[in-house]
């Protein structure tokens, strides 16, 4: 090739190469995370507690023993650490599992919150 034409093809290689874009490194914003806060009151049994923990959270039934004792001398416990709209949906159906059949004067579900997570 002669210098002329080796310019020539090293031009055309330099247009033809594609632009390198820089990736920055910063990681994607993580969303803010919520405690479910399940309140204590003395018209639920352990064994609803437990069931509902069971059923809507998933907790295996020693965790849920642990927490249903957790409320009961703490007055508060934490049952799930999540996203916002997560943890709300979690609170709604805690206050729609409904009556403790054990006790009488239970008249509805137990109480919950959402709080943030403080980091």
């Amino acid at each position: 090739m002669t210098p002329a034409a080796s310019a020539v093809a090293e031009n055309d290689v330099e247009e033809a190469a594609p632009a390198v874009e820089s990736h920055s490194k910063t990681k994607p914003k993580r969303q803010p995370r919520y405690h479910v806060v399940l309140w204590n009151d003395d018209d639920h049994t352990y064994q609803y507690v437990v069931a509902m923990l069971t059923k809507l959270f998933g907790h295996p039934v020693v965790t849920g023993l642990k927490m249903a004792l957790e409320v009961d001398t703490k007055g508060r416990v934490v049952v799930l650490t999540t996203t916002k709209e997560h943890a709300e949906l979690k609170r709604d159906q805690i206050h729609a599992f409904g009556a403790d059949r054990l006790v009488a004067r239970s008249k509805g579900s137990m109480s919950a919150s959402i709080e943030p997570e403080i980091a």
